[in-house]
């Protein structure tokens, strides 16, 4: 008899909300992480009274989050304490105005037409349309298996409108906004959205662009940090007997003629299940940890030819008072082509650029708890890079600190780094060292087109039996509610195929 009747490997979203699943399903789950935290990239650590996320700063398009709570038998909302976040979003532009885009989706187009009386009307006309889009999809493709072309014939029959959104599926997410919006700076306050996505606009699948209008749906950021997410499904999960055991690094599958019967962990110990769950890089589960002598000649090169997706730092700051900002999020503005050549002409090419732009996070704006009385929290998220074409990232890392202080401080928050009373740096190399993110790949994989939906790795394994996938590497992909989505597909296939 084995150990348990589910291994699941590693507690980020996608895993933590499989495993909780398959409990509710009354299966004994097993969930080892090799860190000292659940969450991945989504979760929060604590500096001298300071309580920082690591990577994910808000939640948005919640469904998925509330069917998966759903199905264990609760509710999202009492399972964690959400904070709406109203004003949503800031825009910062270099001659020192503010855009802030409110909640409601009708005052949004009363500004957007006191920049452009054009494109407020074409507002009105985006919302229709995206919001059409992100009804169908949510039906359909963000909770829905994608790993074949009879799945994509399922969506297509539980929602025939699939088909008419069919052809934004190939188109990219600047296609898209160039057709409803023509104002450069309107169209500087839509732009930045698409690296949400790990790619510049003119590579991002059409769909995304929706996102501008979905952020008025509701953000929320959860009391205490972003960890409370996956500490919600832990706790739910371990109701039902699901067992949680951190700083449990694996090191192989055990596979014998395609079929996985358990793991190895890194001490050596071997602990047996009939199926497995990966939270994990597709790549580094099927080359390193399964090995191609268990893979046929076309798996072996399918999995070595992905692209890892984008990596980014980010900067901690723990301020001795509030920032003079207007928004949880606030974002430098910059427009879709200059996004663009900012890939073309640093990612692509490894070269840090000295003034940069991105995303600024002020929790404490939603809750203050997370800081000493009179304190802030500050998350700086420049744009970066893993691979540099001069130097590495422990000698680099000290300069693009001191470097982004100074530029924020004078682009966006003044005496933001004269005020700051911790500061701390995770760049891509941290977390790849820490979180085991090959490449710091915080989605996996790039998520363009050919790597969406039936391109991507499958949830249910083509090659291994017993071996299913959740998290960044399969589909929907990278982000807070997509892996929790991948979560629910990987626990719906193994109910129908696994009894």
């Amino acid at each position: 008899m084995s150990d348990y009747d589910v291994i699941v490997i590693g507690a980020g979203l996608g895993g933590i909300s499989a495993g909780a699943l398959l409990a509710r399903q009354g299966r004994r789950v097993l969930v080892l992480e090799q860190s000292e935290r659940i969450g991945g990239c989504c979760s929060t650590f604590e500096k001298d009274g300071f309580h920082f996320d690591v990577g994910a700063s808000i939640v948005e398009i919640v469904r998925p989050i509330e069917m998966a709570f759903e199905m264990l038998g609760t509710d999202l909302y009492k399972e964690v304490d959400l904070i709406p976040c109203d004003p949503i979003m800031t825009f910062l532009f270099p001659d020192g105005s503010r855009v802030t885009y409110p909640l409601s989706v009708e005052k949004t187009g009363e500004l957007i037409a006191s920049l452009s009386p054009e494109d407020g009307r074409r507002w009105n006309d985006f919302v229709a349309f995206a919001s059409e889009l992100m009804e169908v999809t949510l039906n359909t493709f963000f909770i829905e298996p994608a790993s074949t072309a009879q799945d994509m014939l399922r969506l297509v029959r539980k929602d025939p409108r699939f088909l008419k959104f069919l052809p934004v599926f190939l188109s990219s997410y600047q296609d898209v906004l160039g057709k409803f919006f023509k104002n450069e700076k309107v169209l500087q306050t839509m732009g930045y959205q698409s690296l949400y996505f790990g790619l510049p606009p003119a590579l991002v699948p059409g769909p995304y662009a929706m996102v501008p209008y979905t952020e008025h749906v509701g953000i929320y950021y959860p009391r205490g940090g972003m960890i409370k997410i996956p500490e919600a499904f832990q706790r739910v999960g371990e109701g039902y007997g699901m067992q949680v055991r951190l700083n449990s690094r694996v090191s192989r599958l055990l596979v014998e003629k395609r079929r996985v019967y358990g793991v190895q962990l890194a001490d050596g110990t071997a602990i047996t299940a009939p199926l497995v769950v990966s939270d994990i890089n597709a790549r580094t589960l099927y080359l390193k940890m399964i090995g191609a002598e268990h893979l046929p000649g076309l798996a072996r090169r399918g999995i070595s030819s992905y692209a890892y997706s984008k990596a980014v730092p980010m900067i901690y700051l723990g301020l001795d008072g509030a920032p003079d900002l207007n928004s949880h999020h606030s974002v430098i503005a910059i427009s879709p082509d200059e996004i663009n050549r900012y890939w073309w002409e640093h990612v692509e090419r490894g070269r840090m650029p000295d003034e940069n732009f991105g995303l600024i996070c002020w929790p404490t704006h939603s809750d203050s708890s997370l800081a000493p009385e009179g304190c802030h929290v500050i998350n700086l998220i420049p744009e970066g890079f893993y691979h540099l074409a001069e130097g590495t990232w422990e000698e680099e890392k000290p300069r693009f600190i001191e470097r982004s202080l100074d530029y924020y401080s004078r682009s966006a928050v003044p005496g933001l780094k004269e005020r700051a009373k911790v500061v701390e740096c995770s760049t891509p190399l941290d977390f790849e060292r820490r979180l085991l993110l090959p490449e710091g790949a915080i989605y996996a994989f790039q998520q363009d087109l050919p790597a969406e939906a039936v391109f991507r790795p499958a949830a249910r394994s083509k090659v291994i039996d017993g071996l299913y996938l959740t998290g960044s590497s399969t589909h929907p992909g990278g982000g807070v509610p997509t892996t929790i989505a991948s979560g629910i597909i990987a626990s719906r296939l193994i109910e129908k195929y696994e009894q």
